[in-house]
């Protein structure tokens, strides 16, 4: 723990010093430096105040162990053994929290995302599935309180989404929404089925986080830009003009359509920052070859076989298979209620961090 100890203590010094300058008038000046540095404190607050209770704990501990070393009647000492006990397991507690808070953070745990959310293997059931899983990202952003917006979107004609590419802003996004990459799994009797037989589909979802300002310049020689009318939600003046644009990016192939907003200029605008992020993920990925296998791995083939989650609505269950997680309540879970799969999720992943900093 004497290790633990001098890396909180780092971190307990460096809070203290961020929110001295916090009150620098030099800085408050400075707009971009007082949000960065004020981010900073913010992400240092609660492993100080943790450490802060931790060590109260010790120093009760300590004066309770000093006390049985002097002479207590019975049930004083009865008292102060039972108030060490419980110490101890607090002791063991905050102990864990503080390694599970000094793991390796993701460095895109803070950022907004891009979701694509696309129906796969079961034609219109899956695309139908794709528009739940739509719903119950939106209800969840709702509870979070972040805001949720529709990219780009290919709507089938029985009110499914073949496609639907979103942007989701707001505190820690990624953090909370990176394990939904991978085929989602239905079992249940589609509308359209008369034999009332449980069919399975699937939809497959991608995260990926969204690069604000990135280095990265894209020329005018690289682009292809395709305009066209936009269809879908809007009303009669979207679809008088060619207000949609389709970005496509040569040297990688990464294709952006939007038309989710008024004008082409807006679209233009929105198309290109969607598309930056596309690009910079893609050269961050190396090359081609690992840039596609990344994406496999993350959103697979949508094969019924291949499957991060099953939705088994006859039996108001779902299964995250990746943890063994089973919850009947899927009602609850598609009206929003991700919380516990979530939280199972992040709980599992800082577990194997903390075996793989054993081993």
């Amino acid at each position: 723990m004497d290790e633990i100890f001098e890396k909180v203590q780092t971190l307990v010094d460096r809070y203290e010093e961020v929110s001295e300058m916090l009150s620098d008038p030099a800085v408050i000046g400075d707009t971009k430096r007082f949000m960065a540095l004020s981010k900073e404190e913010g992400s240092l607050r609660e492993t100080v105040d943790t450490f802060k209770r931790y060590q109260a704990v010790i120093a009760n501990l300590e004066d309770d162990k000093e006390m049985l070393k002097e002479k207590l009647d019975a049930d004083m000492e009865e008292l102060t053994k039972e108030e060490i006990k419980d110490l101890t397991n607090q002791k063991a507690e905050f102990e864990d929290q503080l390694k599970i808070m000094l793991l390796p953070k993701d460095p895109n745990d803070d950022k907004n995302i891009i979701m694509e959310i696309h129906g796969a293997a079961g034609g219109d059931e899956a695309a139908l599935f794709a528009g739940n899983l739509y719903e119950m990202y939106s209800r969840y952003a709702e509870k979070q309180g972040w805001t949720i917006q529709i990219i780009d979107e290919n709507r089938t004609e029985i009110g499914g989404y073949k496609e639907l590419v979103l942007m989701i802003q707001g505190d820690n996004v990624y953090s909370k929404l990176k394990f939904e990459n991978g085929a989602h799994r239905v079992q249940r009797v589609p509308e359209t089925e008369s034999a009332g037989r449980v069919h399975t589909s699937t939809a497959t979802v991608g995260v990926m986080p969204e690069y604000e300002d990135v280095d990265i310049k894209i020329e005018d020689k690289d682009l292809r830009v395709d305009v066209y009318r936009s269809s879908g939600a809007g009303g009669q003046h979207i679809n008088k003009t060619s207000s949609a644009v389709r970005m496509t990016h040569l040297p990688t192939g990464v294709v952006v359509a939007m038309q989710d907003q008024r004008s082409q200029q807006q679209n233009r605008a929105k198309a290109m920052e969607i598309l930056k992020t596309r690009v910079y993920n893609y050269y961050a990925s190396q090359n081609e070859a690992e840039y596609s296998e990344m994406r496999k791995t993350a959103v697979g083939t949508g094969d019924r076989s291949e499957r991060i989650r099953t939705y088994n609505y006859p039996q108001n269950r779902v299964t995250d298979h990746r943890i063994g997680l089973s919850l009947n309540k899927l009602d609850r879970i598609m009206n929003g209620e991700l919380e516990d799969v979530i939280d199972a999720l992040v709980i599992a992943d800082q577990a194997a961090k903390l075996e793989e900093l054993k081993n």
